[in-house]
């Protein structure tokens, strides 16, 4: 009985032994195949941008709306959105690779929706921003010459929610357009 009890035991660490061998295989071909790959893959958003520019100087942005203010909201989250989500250092004029200017040039603001007595329930906020990235030398760096950012947010009133928050997410979200321009073609 004692002798039939050790065979079993040695026949499960044999069995158990495979089974952790097998396993290490599988997962070592896995690995092995998942580092391989057609191109040299990089970690990091410091390879999303042009290597050749390190420096960036974010011009105040013009408005051409009739509200105070908007031109330099945009710079402030252009400079934030550049300074979390890039490799590029915000520089002054004299000592910066590249810049940024921009232009607001189109803001509108309509209902969507109205009650029977024609009181604006729902509101629909749109800008038009004009963008370019340039070197010291006035050559583009992006893509295309001058980007349009065409971006629209709504609000409800009645909700608690204001002209002015919707002009921060149409803020945000051209600021987060800009830095999705600026990275380099696959």
């Amino acid at each position: 009985m004692v002798k039939k009890s050790r065979q079993n035991n040695v026949n499960c660490d044999r069995i158990s032994n495979d089974v952790l061998r097998v396993l290490l295989a599988v997962f070592f071909v896995i690995v092995s195949f998942s580092c391989a790959g057609c191109a040299s893959y990089h970690l990091g958003n410091q390879y999303l941008y042009r290597s050749d520019i390190r420096t960036v100087h974010v011009m105040i942005f013009e408005s051409d709306s009739a509200r105070r203010y908007l031109g330099q909201r945009m710079t402030e989250a252009v400079i934030k959105d550049i300074e979390l989500n890039t490799p590029l250092v915000i520089a002054d004029p004299q000592i910066a690779d590249s810049f940024i200017r921009g232009r607001i040039i189109a803001e509108t603001k309509r209902a969507v929706a109205e009650n029977l007595y024609d009181e604006p329930r729902t509101l629909r906020a749109a800008w038009r921003v004009e963008i370019d990235w340039v070197d010291r030398a006035g050559v583009p760096l992006m893509q295309l010459q001058s980007v349009v950012v065409s971006r629209d947010a709504e609000f409800i009133p009645e909700g608690g929610q204001s002209m002015a928050t919707a002009q921060q997410r149409i803020i945000e979200q051209a600021a987060r357009d800009l830095i999705s321009q600026m990275q380099t073609p696959w």
